[in-house]
């Protein structure tokens, strides 16, 4: 049964090189970086992301909503065979026109570490910009991200305005907020008791002070535009503490953000559609029912 999971995801990682794509810039910011190809593990985990784009799911027949699917990866690899990759195809099989993000990865030699969030945010103007190119209605436009994908969705989600890079054209001119976001077991904060993650350590790092570690927690960000968002984590999550979901809950709440939480008794971290034996596959019916409720998804 193992070997017939890994060959899942090394087929998975064939086909996501086999689906069409878009090169998210004409020159990429704040480079060198690492040059030349992506490295794709055995179990289609991404690293050496040296030309950020965006692989497209594309349902034959759209339904008006699209999603950037953010993998996790603690900043340090992108997990698209166990996390992105079958989230888009789920997604595609809804008639959602799920859009991958492969994101630069922080130490891998850019100039600066606020690369991923350039990327994101780019990533979500193009897909607007686009819309009519895909069958998309520009107000349904959302993000769903894994752990610390989940960090760099709810990151993007409440800073849309903040400007991660210079202008470069008219994409850029176009707006950067999300229409809804979904977090799965995701990171959160950046201050303690919540800063051992490697998340942390890609962004931070342990020289970090608490001025930094306070910008780059989701939860402060949080304002009155953050868009309405969807957060769902294992009771017994030992790598990003259940504390994060709940700290964000929290945060949206505050600001009066319509929210939903889901919190399972198991399944650890990193269950991408689910783990067997718990109940951690049910996020993905939640989650279309909680876009139901808000207007977005209308299922025939």
């Amino acid at each position: 049964m193992k070997n017939i999971f890994f060959s899942f995801l090394f087929i998975a990682g064939m086909f996501s090189a086999q689906l069409p794509s878009m090169n998210l810039w004409k020159s990429i910011p704040d480079g060198p970086g690492p040059g030349g190809e992506n490295k794709v593990s055995p179990k289609g985990s991404l690293t050496n992301v040296s030309i950020p784009k965006l692989i497209i799911h594309q349902p034959v027949n759209p339904n008006g909503i699209a999603v950037l699917v953010i993998s996790g990866g603690g900043y340090a690899h992108i997990e698209s065979g166990s996390e992105g990759y079958p989230a888009s195809e789920w997604l595609k099989s809804l008639g959602i026109t799920a859009f991958e993000l492969q994101y630069r990865l922080p130490e891998e030699g850019w100039a600066t570490r606020s690369v991923p969030f350039q990327d994101a945010q780019r990533a979500l103007r193009m897909i607007r910009k686009n819309a009519g190119k895909y069958n998309i209605d520009p107000d349904k436009i959302g993000v769903l991200g894994f752990s610390a994908g989940g960090h760099l969705a709810g990151y993007i989600s409440s800073t849309f305005n903040t400007n991660y890079y210079p202008p470069q054209d008219d994409i850029d001119l176009i707006s950067a907020k999300p229409n809804f976001t979904a977090m799965i077991y995701p990171v959160v904060s950046m201050l303690p008791p919540n800063n051992t993650t490697h998340s942390f350590k890609s962004l931070l790092g342990k020289d970090s002070d608490r001025s930094d570690q306070m910008k780059l927690s989701v939860e402060k960000q949080v304002n009155d535009q953050t868009p309405i968002t969807f957060l769902a984590q294992s009771e017994d999550d030992p790598i990003s503490p259940v504390e994060n979901s709940i700290l964000m809950y929290q945060a949206l709440k505050d600001h009066k953000i319509p929210a939903e939480l889901h919190l399972f008794q198991s399944g650890g971290h990193g269950w991408g559609m689910g783990k067997k034996g718990t109940n951690t596959g049910e996020w993905t019916d939640l989650f279309l029912k909680w876009l139901k409720a808000n207007g977005v998804y209308n299922s025939n």
